[in-house]
């Protein structure tokens, strides 16, 4: 079974700034996983074509089941709003999305609390702080089946904060909550933390070790694929890498489990 996770920036390339559709399906469809988790997922944005991308990368990767999760309704400097789950099928947003080849016997919606208030940030390569908002975070999971096999494994995917100390209080809030599942669990996605602070955070065990962020240079990771619950230690890995794509300004993962 292989695992990916990619932050797709909304499927813009740094090269060229544009988002090209195709070009994006191409990108996920040479992962060649049998799921994935993407981050910063548009859904009938004009900067992206209008395009379900959720939908287009299901389609490119042969993954008939598929659910996209809306943190942020509407368009960006205009209605941007946070998501209820009550939106039209093909309403404006931007969230995340967990595709998967295996059948799905379970989905779940977790939605993380953000940070009501407006909090001072030292972004690099400034000096002074700015104010800014985080938006709504939210996490999707399934719980996926081994045709071969019948075995299950529990699939959670999210991108969590930017802001230090929340996005900590955010993974080990959705951690408590995964700890409830029976299977083995796998939680994948752009934590926005590295990983001594995940393992502090999670006590989940880490797949693969790969700076992931900024392009082109990576110099941190802040992209995970974990494992932990009940049975994970008979899951072993076969290969884990990081993979530069034509879009995005993080390396997407991947893993192979057996």
């Amino acid at each position: 079974m292989r695992l990916a996770t990619f932050n797709i920036l909304h499927g813009r390339s740094l090269e060229d700034d544009r988002v090209d559709v195709d070009r994006f399906a191409a990108a996920v469809a040479s992962l060649d996983a049998d799921v994935v988790a993407l981050q910063e997922v548009d859904r009938s944005q004009e900067r992206s074509s209008r395009a379900d991308l959720t939908a287009v990368a299901a389609e490119a990767l042969g993954a008939p089941e598929h659910r996209f999760v809306a943190a942020l309704s509407g368009t960006p400097g205009a209605t941007w709003m946070a998501a209820t789950g009550d939106e039209q099928p093909d309403e404006a947003a931007y969230g995340i999305a967990l595709l998967s080849r295996l059948p799905v016997r379970s989905w779940e919606v977790v939605r993380l609390p953000s940070v009501p208030w407006t909090v001072p940030v030292v972004f690099p390569g400034q000096r002074r702080p700015k104010l800014v908002r985080d938006e709504p975070r939210v996490a999707v999971v399934a719980v996926v089946e081994e045709p071969a096999t019948g075995r299950c494994l529990t699939v959670a995917a999210t991108h969590l904060s930017f802001l230090p100390g929340w996005n900590a209080w955010q993974l080990r809030r959705l951690t408590r909550t995964l700890r409830r599942c029976s299977t083995p669990v796998v939680l994948m996605g752009d934590l926005n933390l590295e990983p001594e602070a995940v393992r502090r955070s999670t006590g989940m065990r880490s797949l693969v070790s790969a700076d992931t962020f900024p392009l082109p240079d990576p110099q941190r990771q802040l992209d995970h694929v974990l494992v932990g619950g009940e049975g994970a230690p008979g899951l072993r890995v076969e290969r884990a890498g990081a993979h530069r794509l034509p879009l995005s300004d993080h390396l997407a993962l991947t893993v192979d489990l057996a």
